[in-house]
């Protein structure tokens, strides 16, 4: 974020600059243009950047606060909410050229329904290849697996991803083939190198022993705090509970989770969604008199998928 700061501040003082060679029309208008469009751009990504920030702050606890459960249709939200800005960004932009937008978007569509009846094929590949390219199911050099009409069941390394075809590297033969992204598109894909987790090591210390009881309280506090988040492995949870302390009169907890996720931005997401769990554990502990002190940060290990 602080980047994007620097870089819209650098290019508003380089606007103001261009002032100076105003009486120097051609020049300044087309160094004008270029420049007026950087900052519409970055202007776009700040705001896009805040409005992240702002969602992953509070808006996932103001969520879970009012009910409603919390997963990756945050981030799909995030998308729609970046696509309606850089809308907005275009359309002040196209306003503060004397661009005439609406009749660019309506010559542009009269083109573009007669070049969809010439050219229908052509375009589904294209279309195949910005799905692949928004998605983003696979980039190259990854592996994965899928089942195609006329190969079967396939086990593949990406080679690379081309504006018309995928090109896969198969394990077996290294043989190259060639598929259409529109194939790619539409088939279920199995992303063997994305299979990653992350584990993560939470410390609660105790200043005094727990009680029989108590030790199954904080379990069950514990494990319904985590099992609903989406992306955590529960079933993969454990809590381990040995002497700590000056004394060791006290006791500390360690509690093992799994976090499941495709991409860096989910992972993040389900990281904060285990914050605030985190909290929740505490809170609820609370209620039951039983004082504790979550170490924070907790600790992230990578860990990979056995396939």
């Amino acid at each position: 974020m602080d980047k994007i700061i620097e870089i819209l501040a650098t290019l508003i003082v380089l606007g103001v600059c261009l002032n100076l060679i105003e009486q120097y029309t051609g020049i300044y208008r087309f160094l004008k243009f270029f420049s007026d469009l950087s900052i519409a751009v970055m202007l776009g990504a700040l705001i896009s950047g805040l409005f992240r920030n702002f969602v992953r702050a509070y808006g996932i606890d103001l969520l879970r606060k009012l009910g409603f459960e919390v997963d990756e249709l945050v981030l799909v939200f995030e998308t729609i909410a970046n696509v309606i800005i850089g809308f907005f960004v275009a359309i002040a932009f196209a306003q503060s050229q004397n661009i005439n937008l609406i009749g660019l978007v309506a010559g542009l569509g009269i083109g573009g329904i007669a070049v969809a009846f010439a050219s229908q094929k052509a375009l589904e590949q294209i279309f195949g290849t910005i799905i692949i390219y928004l998605d983003r199911p696979y980039v190259p050099g990854e592996y994965i697996r899928l089942n195609l009409s006329s190969q079967g069941i396939l086990f593949a390394r990406v080679e690379s991803i081309g504006l018309r075809s995928t090109k896969l590297r198969t394990l077996a033969k290294s043989t190259l083939i060639i598929v259409p992204n529109s194939v790619m598109a539409g088939t279920d894909i199995e992303n063997i190198t994305r299979g990653t987790k992350i584990m993560v090591l939470l410390y609660l210390d105790f200043d005094r022993q727990l009680e029989k009881s108590e030790e199954a309280l904080l379990e069950k506090v514990i494990k319904d705090s985590t099992s609903k988040l989406y992306g955590i492995d529960a079933n993969s949870t454990r809590i381990s509970l040995f002497p700590y302390g000056d004394n060791l009169n006290g006791v500390r907890a360690r509690v093992n989770f799994f976090i499941l996720g495709s991409s860096e931005n989910s992972l993040e997401f389900r990281k904060r969604l285990l914050e605030l769990a985190n909290e929740s554990i505490s809170a609820k502990l609370q209620e039951h008199n039983i004082s504790c002190t979550i170490k924070d940060p907790s600790i992230y290990v990578e860990s990979p998928v056995s396939i």
